[in-house]
């Protein structure tokens, strides 16, 4: 396994930095269903081509009926795949949509499905068979903000996405986009006639309504989100026309497509939503709270749970949302969505998403081998591989290991904590130095990972995901030593004071580390290892379980002695335009920072904060210039080393295993799916596989 892994990533980071190909197997996929009972179409004769004006044929992945591929192995535009199987697509509907549709709040009759539709649909090769329209799809989070990609990621959309392959960048959203030649303007080409959940029009207005609008206005973003500021600029949205518009960037920014290809960030919200509750009085800054949550992230609570309000905002994913309690949320299928399948049935085929809360692991894994969910890739650990297998039969699901970027954890000391005593103990280097020579990551590899990783440090970027990460600095520190440690602890002069076992701090009070975790952030059983670890060398440790919407926070608010999670948003794509990670405070508020007070002094020029360190400050202008050269080039590899030499040498975050191997599970009649080639959050797990295309086989 770990022979092709290496294959795997080599041919990920060859693709996606050099633009060349690169031979891969081909794409591993269940048995084909009997799609036979249900199927929305008529069945089609098996030929090499219609003639032309007849039904399109039922091409998929499997079975391509002589039909030549285009640009993309999966998709079409509509004239190109009428073209190359010489019909006309006639476009057929969900015949459960209308009563779907009366459940959304505010939404009218609805019209054809041809009105429904764009001009110029987005055409789904299905992986084995049309599905069948229908069905419901079962799935559990942690809470409203935890956990949730299994239930993001699959109704998910963006201008682009990542393929399967995790090499090639797909339409989505967006028809097709181009570059000027300094990579200093991308344009993209919308697809016309498109429209919202509600039916009203999808414009490149609602683009620029939510640059100029929302993430640049302070009454919704009192500091712009990093990812759209460039120095001393920030990214602009410029209007062409209804369907094409530009981002326009200060410097070259050759990283911003893969970033749009993988964040959870969609570059548009319904500019005439907030037209209308503005008209019925209300502010936009209390639009944006209310329906917006003043975030781009998704899933903050809507009004439905407040009970503020009834609606809430359209969208263009493939399920919108109608229900939402305590205890959950629940979707129906979208009725404006913008792909078809291969002989015109309307995507998504299945009627209605159904997400539930599971904060507690064994309640997860209970619902897991009970066989009540239809897919689960977040917050599984090896560790429960063994129980998952042995229920396979049980409960009707298949489980299998898939390689995981970004689930190296870390552990990282306050260095801006508020105790002046602390923050003190954690800025030593010495410190930081022995509390990594102290954990014994063989053991851990061995113990949690059931000997499917291997023992690294953490990076600031996932050394799978660019090519400038060296072997030096993946085992900088790694090596179990405790007598090194005790010898760097005793050289800063933590000692035992008052002869309880455990170092005191160095004005002579108690110091016991507050080690407070998520389940969410990684393997549980590797707190208990590394608390023992710290202890055997005299540093008293509490650890205590809580929520991730605790762990977040007391995080956020600086009050964390130790921040542990995996390394979410360390792939080498969102790096080249989110640079959270790569600068202080060193985290987001999904995975909180460890130097809140570098962060401040920097964003206010001084005035309030903490100053940081030289490196800190010109590790500033490094990443600048980092993100205007293109990833895999020679000048962003020689940046991107120095700015994780930087990290390393600091040991910010100190981690623990890489190269992890993850598990992922899909119930048996869930149809037209494939094993993902990877699991992370940043790359939205099932997004790449087209979850649109997905039905239930029942």
């Amino acid at each position: 396994m770990k022979k092709k892994s290496v294959g795997l990533f080599f041919c990920i980071i060859l693709i996606i930095l050099t633009s060349t190909s690169c031979s891969q197997e081909p794409l591993e996929t269940p048995q084909d269903f009997d799609s036979s009972d249900n199927n929305p179409t008529q069945e089609i004769n098996k030929n090499d081509g219609n003639a032309e004006g007849e039904e399109c044929p039922a091409v998929t992945i499997d079975d391509r009926k002589g039909i030549v591929a285009g640009k993309y192995e999966r998709l079409y535009e509509l004239e190109e795949y009428e073209l190359a199987a010489t019909c006309e697509m006639e476009f057929k509907e969900n015949p459960d949509i209308a009563e779907l549709n009366n459940r959304i709040t505010n939404n009218q009759d609805l019209p054809t499905v041809e009105e429904r539709l764009p001009v110029e649909p987005l055409v789904v090769v299905p992986y084995q068979s049309i599905g069948k329209y229908g069905g419901q799809f079962n799935v559990f989070s942690r809470s409203t903000e935890a956990g949730t990609n299994d239930s993001l990621s699959p109704r998910h959309v963006n201008l682009v996405r990542y393929s399967d392959d995790i090499l090639t960048i797909e339409p989505d959203v967006a028809k097709s986009w181009d570059w000027n030649d300094d990579f200093t303007e991308l344009t993209f080409h919308l697809r016309k006639g498109h429209k919202w959940s509600d039916g009203q029009p999808f414009t490149s207005a609602d683009v620029e309504f939510w640059m100029n609008e929302l993430i640049l206005n302070p009454e919704v973003y009192p500091n712009v989100p990093g990812w759209a500021v460039f120095g001393d600029y920030t990214m602009k949205v410029e209007i062409i026309d209804e369907t094409t518009f530009k981002f326009v960037l200060p410097f070259p920014t050759p990283g911003i497509l893969s970033f749009i290809a993988t964040t959870h960030i969609q570059p548009w919200q319904p500019k005439h939503f907030f037209d209308k509750k503005i008209e019925e009085g209300m502010t936009l800054s209390k639009v944006a709270e209310l329906y917006y949550g003043n975030s781009d992230w998704k899933d903050v609570p809507s009004p439905l749970l407040s009970g503020e309000a009834d609606d809430v905002l359209p969208t263009l994913e493939s399920h919108i949302l109608v229900e939402e309690t305590s205890e959950g949320r629940h979707l129906v299928a979208n009725p404006y969505f913008f792909m078809v399948d291969t002989v015109g049935n309307q995507l998504p085929y299945i009627n209605e998403h159904d997400e539930s809360y599971a904060p507690d692991l064994e309640l997860r894994n209970l619902k897991i081998t009970n066989g009540e969910v239809d897919f689960v890739s977040t917050s599984t650990y090896i560790t429960d591989y063994p129980l998952y297998k042995e229920n396979e039969d049980k409960g009707n699901y298949t489980t299998e290991l898939t390689f995981a970027i970004g689930e190296t954890v870390y552990y990282a000391f306050n260095l801006n904590h508020p105790d002046e005593e602390l923050r003190r103990i954690f800025n030593d280097l010495r410190f930081r130095q022995a509390m990594s020579l102290a954990i014994n990551r063989d053991e851990i590899v061995e113990l949690v990972y059931l000997g499917q990783a291997e023992p690294m440090q953490s990076t600031p970027v996932d050394p799978n995901t660019v090519d400038f990460i060296t072997e030096e600095q993946k085992t900088a520190f790694i090596e179990y030593n405790p007598g090194r440690a005790n010898a760097l602890l005793d050289e800063m002069g933590l000692v035992d004071v008052d002869g309880d076992g455990f170092r005191d701090r160095l004005d002579g009070e108690k110091f016991t580390l507050d080690l407070q975790f998520s389940t969410q952030g990684g393997p549980p059983a590797t707190h208990e290892l590394v608390k023992d670890y710290w202890e055997d060398i005299g540093i008293s440790t509490r650890i205590k379980e809580v929520t991730s919407d605790e762990y977040r926070a007391r995080g956020n608010a600086n009050l964390a002695d130790v921040l542990t999670w995996d390394g979410q948003g360390t792939y080498g794509p969102r790096v080249m335009l989110d640079t959270s990670l790569l600068l202080p405070p060193y985290g987001s508020e999904w995975n909180p920072g460890l130097a809140f007070g570098w962060a401040e002094w920097v964003n206010t020029g001084g005035s309030s904060g903490i100053k940081p360190p030289e490196d800190v400050l010109e590790l500033y202008d490094t990443v600048v210039e980092f993100l205007k050269h293109e990833l895999g080039s020679p000048e962003n590899s020689q940046l991107g080393e120095k700015i994780v030499d930087t990290h390393v040498n600091n040991l910010w975050k100190i981690g623990i295993a890489g190269n992890i191997q993850q598990p992922v599970i899909h119930h048996n009649r869930l149809g037209n799916f494939i094993m993902p080639k990877v699991v992370s959050g940043g790359y939205r797990t099932a997004f790449p596989m087209i979850p649109a295309q997905w039905f239930i086989n029942e």
